[in-house]
């Protein structure tokens, strides 16, 4: 079978990562660990690479092979937040692995692959592209997790990853056979086009039920969640980052695509799923992230939460619903990657790594500019306004309103308010608490950073109309 420029055309980035992979594979096979400085860079450049064709290549809204692959605003959209998570995770991780003593050139291959497969999750137009990128994703994640090897927390974290991530992709492999069996296709339009004529059985329903079960785990959505804070906690810092950001736009890029572009004749059954999911998400984390000592374990309740509230607008099932839930994972990327940087710098001048929320006590008075920069980023996960995080629920409820859904709206306010205790609790550890200790200065990428993010966060009031925008257009395409 061969395929013309114009079909390989749309997958550009995904082919500019996943045969660049391989040729660093075969490097790093040949040179050895000594190849470890060079098989970074050059990943680095191919995730540019991708970033930038992705920028530059026409969209192609038409599904290309045989419907597997559909190129549209959603997946530009979605794949640049991808690539650029996957990229600055990875540039912030080559200082810390290296003095770890784990830097190997197999971490940034791994990386590569994983980023290959969420882009064409992302942009997958049937149940079998979906699961191949899905589980090219999670092969890498999972060597990724314990990939020091030396670390009894990071082989555990690795090992409760894979035990609970293969069950719920049987999961989603189960609910895709019962979705094809019912409706006699895998293509998405197929499907959509069976519920849309009104045949809808009970088959198809459970079918549904089961992938967004399994995707639930893969987004951290409650009571799915158990995974992400012992994953977050005792996997090496650089990759919680990594597990806190590009997993996460991927996962929800294929639940938004699966429900709104599969399943729209049903909108109503997989609108009580989401109502559901997001409900369990925001109350839960609000109140099991109040008594954590953990900062890495409490990113990974606020994770949660922000899952949660990322659901309310979905559960809206308007396209202005889409639109948010797009805008708040990109204000989530910007959030999460400033504050990982800060809690990657919290290593002691005797070289000690600590991640214990009182070890920040009295950081305003030993290094203000890093505490200044840590409280922007929990005034803005708290959704303190004028803060991007605020206006990020602000959009999520605002669609929960429009679509009648005034409860959902009223519990995620309600659990926002909650939450936002252990995030100021922080910044009152860190502002009037007596010092513990400072920390090492920041390295160069860190505070490079932690400086781009911090900016978007505080003056994206002033101009949002980017962000906005491309979210409704990349929102449009699917409706």
């Amino acid at each position: 079978m061969t395929f013309s420029a114009a079909e390989l055309l749309p997958i550009l980035p995904e082919l500019i990562t996943a045969v660049g992979a391989l040729l660093l594979i075969l490097l790093g096979a040949i040179a050895g660990e000594r190849a470890t400085p060079l098989v970074n860079g050059l990943a680095v450049a191919l995730l540019v690479a991708a970033a930038i064709a992705l920028g530059l290549i026409p969209e192609h809204p038409a599904p290309v092979f045989h419907g597997a692959f559909v190129f549209d605003a959603f997946s530009r959209f979605l794949q640049l937040l991808i690539v650029v998570g996957a990229l600055v995770a990875l540039a912030m991780s080559f200082y810390w692995l290296k003095l770890a003593g784990i830097a190997r050139f197999e971490y940034a291959v791994l990386v590569l692959l994983a980023t290959t497969g969420m882009m064409v999750m992302a942009a997958a137009g049937d149940l079998i592209a979906f699961y191949l990128g899905l589980e090219l994703q999670n092969l890498a994640l999972y060597v990724v997790a314990a990939f020091d090897r030396d670390s009894e927390r990071s082989t555990e974290a690795g090992l409760k990853y894979f035990v609970l991530g293969a069950l719920s992709s049987g999961m989603i492999l189960y609910g895709a056979s019962l979705a094809y069996g019912f409706s006699g296709t895998v293509d998405f339009a197929g499907i959509a086009a069976v519920v849309g004529a009104g045949h809808v059985s009970t088959g198809l329903i459970f079918g549904l039920v089961f992938l967004l079960a399994g995707l639930a785990f893969k987004v951290s959505a409650a009571p799915f969640h158990m995974w992400t804070p012992d994953v977050y906690e005792g996997a090496p810092t650089p990759i919680t980052i990594f597990f806190s950001t590009a997993p996460k736009i991927a996962a929800m890029a294929i639940i938004v695509r699966l429900v709104v572009s599969a399943f729209p004749g049903i909108t109503q059954e997989w609108r009580e799923i989401m109502a559901f999911l997001a409900v369990i998400s925001t109350v839960l984390a609000a109140f099991a992230a109040i008594g954590q000592r953990n900062i890495k374990r409490l990113m990974g309740y606020s994770s949660v939460a922000n899952i949660g509230y990322m659901l309310i607008g979905l559960a809206a099932g308007t396209q202005q619903g889409v639109a948010s839930v797009l805008i708040y994972l990109a204000i989530y990327l910007a959030m999460s990657l400033g504050t990982f940087a800060v809690i990657l710098a919290m290593r002691r001048p005797d070289g000690g790594m600590v991640e214990n929320i009182d070890d920040l006590a009295g950081l305003a008075k030993t290094q203000p500019w890093m505490a200044f920069a840590m409280a922007t980023m929990m005034f803005s996960i708290a959704g303190i306004p004028p803060l991007a995080g605020f206006f990020a629920k602000l959009y999520v409820f605002m669609a929960a309103v429009q679509a009648g859904l005034y409860w959902l709206a009223v519990v995620g306010v309600v659990a926002s308010v909650v939450g936002a205790y252990y995030y100021l609790r922080i910044v009152k550890i860190m502002y009037f608490d007596e010092p513990a200790g400072s920390f090492q200065p920041m390295p160069a990428m860190l505070r490079a950073v932690l400086t781009v993010t911090g900016i978007f966060i505080v003056f994206y009031f002033v101009y949002p109309a980017p962000l906005t925008a491309a979210a409704a257009t990349a929102a449009r395409s699917l409706f």
